[in-house]
């Protein structure tokens, strides 16, 4: 439980989103990463994880059921189709996790929209990528303005994309358009996902259509740069790269590149999910109460992994 004043954290998944939240992690001045956990020993994260100096374990969610004590905070960093047997097992320890994948079980969270409900709830969902890259944007427009369509394309690099989004592709879908529903009061949503092949690989985009009634490109803009603006908080590399609005017709893009840590910049999917999810967890663990000022987390090295050719995971 807590140590030195901050929250005893676990990783639950090695792959590439899984060690970037690690080191994200270590850095954090109110999270203790205890434990990053894959289901095989010779998976290349978890010599990763291990070469910052942090516990390993491999026997995957059982590592965390047999943990000395339970963990505050565990991010599920697996897949969609595990989820709900992770949060079934790990509810009774009364420990929160913040599921990475679409897997739309626990209370659906957008830091900058919603992020202190998180608080309450011991299963939070961060959507996907697209969700958390749109939602912002898509929310404040429509606090301004009435829009009675949305579609979202969300282009993400090949190598971006592994083998557990390439399996919760309809989940992806399906759970985007339903929190883009949520979050803007709009029923007629589509989400469409892209995976590029290009090289070099393109660099993470989402791109929002909007039709509704008097689109005023002063406002949309104003709405769109403003909360692109509270995004950048904790993912600086969020940039509005297109808007344009007439009559009842809007488009807004955005850009997302990786902010240098332990992903390629072409990763901008990958390390915004995880700065929000990493945000809602520092909103939780200040919630707790203060601790020591003098616990300073450990930091690890900016080194950016290497990208196998097949991919890896996404969000």
């Amino acid at each position: 439980m807590k140590r030195n004043g901050r929250l005893s954290v676990a990783v639950l998944g090695a792959g590439l989103i899984g060690i970037d939240l690690a080191a994200k992690v270590a850095r954090s001045r109110a999270l203790d990463c205890r434990l990053v956990v894959a289901r095989a020993a010779d998976t290349p994260g978890l010599r990763q994880a291990s070469a910052m100096g942090l516990p390993t374990a491999t026997d995957g969610i059982g590592s965390l059921l047999a943990a000395d004590e339970p963990f505050d905070v565990v991010f599920d960093a697996t897949n969609a189709m595990a989820h709900a047997e992770h949060a079934a097992l790990l509810g009774p320890f009364g420990t929160t996790l913040i599921d990475l994948t679409p897997s739309q079980v626990g209370h659906m969270v957008v830091p900058t929209v919603n992020g202190a409900e998180a608080v309450g709830h011991r299963d939070i969902n961060m959507v996907s990528c697209g969700g958390q890259a749109s939602i912002p944007l898509l929310h404040g427009i429509t606090r301004r303005h009435r829009v009675d369509h949305v579609e979202v394309v969300t282009t993400a690099a090949s190598r971006s994309v592994g083998r557990g989004t390439r399996l919760n592709l309809d989940e992806y879908v399906e759970t985007t358009q339903d929190a883009v529903r949520d979050f803007t009061g709009v029923k007629d949503v589509k989400a469409i996902l892209n995976i590029s092949p290009a090289r070099p690989p393109a660099t993470f985009r989402v791109a929002m259509s909007m039709v509704g009634q008097e689109l005023n490109p002063e406002s949309v803009r104003a709405a769109a740069e403003e909360a692109a603006g509270r995004v950048r908080t904790y993912a600086a590399g969020f940039e509005v790269t297109a808007c344009v609005a007439e009559g009842g017709r809007a488009f807004v893009a955005v850009e997302v590149a990786a902010g240098g840590d332990r992903i390629p910049r072409y990763g901008g999917n990958l390390d915004l999910i995880n700065s929000a999810a990493l945000q809602v967890a520092e909103v939780i663990a200040d919630a707790s109460g203060p601790g020591p000022a003098d616990a300073p987390p450990a930091k690890p090295g900016h080194t950016t992994l290497a990208v196998p050719t097949g991919g890896t995971e996404t969000s």
